[in-house]
């Protein structure tokens, strides 16, 4: 018997039908994925999903004009792009990772290709850059630009879908307040195939962020044509509960003064 998989969105806010048609749409891909043998360990389900073909997918982003003219990255800490920020590393970008779940008053770690103690292999992942980068806080970084982001599934039209816990938006949306991300930042994920939905199938709130582009180990998809010009992102402070809003200092530190009904 299969064990339900625990909802990263149990402290989540907004709508209560749209929290459970992106919670139905992860089920669907992450069982597409475990049927098709193409999720790599631990599995898909109840995380951004590893794939079979990350390396393809990275590699094919690295040929892009958007990345060729990057010199600064923020990127997710997930295995599925380990192989994107490795590959910054080795062409000498420097990378902001962000530390799982914003924990602590220094939620991002620095890596910078000049001051590795791991090769970049290493240093990209989580355990490495332990090792390899400095803790640093928000007014620590410097404006990046490209965004990658990590996504359960990603629409044709841009629309992007997380495991869930909203973090990927807030650090958009804080990045963006401190003005490290302007209105043409660009932003890409990886993913295989079946990740890959049809234009209006994930339901979007007004804190998600769209993505510019998708790439996959076949193919790279401009979503802009479809999608249009990116709304302003910045931090609904009406959909963040307390619980979440208490998790993460960041977060706690950049709320109003005013105080919420």
């Amino acid at each position: 018997m299969t064990r339900p998989v625990p909802r990263h969105d149990h402290d989540a806010g907004g709508p209560a039908e749209v929290l459970a048609a992106k919670a139905a749409l992860r089920q669907e891909v992450w069982s597409a994925m475990r049927a098709a043998r193409v999720a790599r360990f631990p599995g898909a389900a109840g995380r951004i999903p590893n794939f079979t073909g990350a390396e393809a997918a990275a590699e094919r982003l690295r040929a892009t004009p958007a990345w060729q003219a990057a010199g600064t990255l923020k990127a997710n800490p997930d295995s599925a792009q380990l192989p994107v920020r490795q590959r910054a590393l080795e062409d000498g970008k420097i990378v902001y990772m962000a530390v799982p779940r914003l924990a602590g008053t220094e939620p991002f770690f620095a890596l910078d290709p000049d001051h590795l103690s791991d090769p970049p292999r290493k240093a990209a992942s989580i355990s490495g850059a332990s090792r390899s980068a400095r803790r640093v806080a928000l007014a620590d970084l410097s404006p990046v630009d490209l965004v990658v982001m990590g996504s359960v599934a990603a629409g044709e039209d841009g629309a992007r879908l997380g495991k869930g816990g909203g973090f990927a938006d807030l650090e958009f949306a804080l990045a963006t307040a401190a003005g490290l991300i302007g209105p043409d930042t660009l932003c890409v994920t990886t993913v295989h195939e079946l990740q890959v939905v049809a234009a209006g199938t994930i339901p979007l709130t007004s804190h998600d962020v769209p993505l510019d582009f998708v790439v996959t180990p076949d193919r790279v998809i401009d979503c802009r044509p479809r999608r249009g010009p990116r709304p302003a992102i910045g931090i609904c402070w009406d959909d963040l509960t307390e619980e979440k809003i208490a998790a993460i200092p960041l977060l706690a530190a950049q709320r109003p003064s005013v105080t919420r009904p």
